[in-house]
This record gives structure tokens, C-alpha cells and sequence, in this order.
């Protein structure tokens, strides 16, 4: 993020730890977490196929698991991406930014294993710990959000609430679905690809 931009903004807001050190551990958790996501898609231990159609079975086997793979990284994309083109970030961290910021990292790097159960175990409870894990994540972004916008001035900066928004009720709606069907309860996720619309509409 440029530090031009920020400077522009600051308020002069007593800092706690300079935010570009919070953007490259931002960074490498990320990158951390989505190299995380991909080892946890496994083939059996016990799986030897023997031809080619077989080899394609076992990959189609692994069907939940990388429909789970893709919505992981999709989501912690639209985070990362989020949080690299915001601009009114402050140049010093508020103790109250460092707080939202580690604590919204907690749960990314919570993500790679909430995947690995929603992949792996065709229950309710699997769902709904990775939707409580997609919440806690849209929770502290928001948190991000508005301490970024209280330390720097800019009351109008985009704040993201519009994305939040979606991916909390498509979380909520997954868990929902979960119990009447688990087969079905990740499409719900699919609603997130609405948001750059709403965002348009809302601000239009």
C-alpha cells in the first residue's frame, strides 16, 4: 500500500507498530494458509490404480474436496486482495488495529483446517464449524475496517461491509442447508460472487 496514501489520511493517531510491518506478516500468513489449503487434498493412502479410468474415479472421489479447496481460496483471495488495495490505511497501527488485524489472522490460519474437516467429514458439524470460521473471518475484517477508517479520518473509505455482509449470510445459509442436506450446503457459498454487483448498486 503506498505510504503516500496513508500519510494523506493520518490523523496523527498515536501508533502502536508501524502498519507495513502488520501487511508483510499479513502476507505470509496468507500465503502460508493457501499453501496449507492444497496439501490437504489427498489421495487414500491405500488408493493404486491401475488404469486410467480408475485414476480419474479416485479423482472424482475427491469431488467435495476441492469444490471446498476452491471456495477457501476464492475467500482468503477476496481478504488478502481487500486488505492489499486498501488505501486509507493508517502509517502507524492503532493498539486497536493490531488487535483486529492478529486476531482476524488467528483465523485464517484456522481456514485450512476447517476445509479439511468440511471436506473430509459429510456431517452438519463440519459445516457449520467452517461457516463459524467464515464468520469470525468476515467479523475481524469488518473490525480491520473500522479501525482503519477511525485512525486515518477517511469516514467514507470503503469498508468492505458489503462483502462482509454476503459472506456472513452465505454462511449462515450453508449452515442452514446443512441440516436438511450437507451435499448441497457449500453452493451457498456461490452467493459471494454477487457481491462486486451489490457493492455497484448500493453505491450507485
Amino acid at each position: 500500500m503506498p505510504n503516500a496514501a496513508r500519510k494523506d489520511g493520518a490523523k496523527g493517531t498515536a501508533g502502536f507498530v508501524p502498519t507495513a510491518r502488520l501487511d508483510a506478516l499479513t502476507d505470509a500468513v496468507f500465503a502460508f494458509a493457501m499453501t496449507l489449503l492444497v496439501i490437504n487434498i489427498e489421495l487414500p493412502d491405500d488408493f493404486d490404480p491401475k488404469t486410467t479410468h480408475a485414476f480419474l474415479q479416485g479423482l472424482a472421489g475427491l469431488s467435495d474436496t476441492f469444490i471446498a479447496y476452491l471456495i477457501t481460496f476464492v475467500v482468503l483471495v477476496a481478504f488478502w486482495s481487500g486488505r492489499a488495495q486498501a488505501t486509507y490505511d493508517p502509517e502507524m497501527a492503532s493498539p486497536a488495529y493490531a488487535r483486529a488485524t492478529l486476531f482476524h489472522l488467528l483465523w485464517v490460519t484456522v481456514l485450512p483446517f476447517s476445509m479439511l474437516a468440511v471436506s473430509r467429514y459429510n456431517v452438519a458439524g463440519a459445516v457449520w464449524l467452517y461457516g463459524a470460521n467464515m464468520i469470525l473471518l468476515a467479523v475481524t475484517g469488518i473490525l480491520i475496517a473500522r479501525a482503519a477508517k477511525r485512525d486515518s479520518g477517511h469516514a467514507d473509505a470503503h469498508d468492505g461491509r458489503i462483502e462482509f455482509a454476503l459472506l456472513i449470510a452465505s454462511a449462515i445459509l450453508s449452515m442452514l442447508i446443512s441440516l436438511v442436506s450437507t451435499d448441497y450446503a457449500m453452493l451457498a457459498y456461490l452467493l459471494n460472487v454477487a457481491a462486486p454487483y451489490l457493492r455497484r448498486r448500493v453505491g450507485g
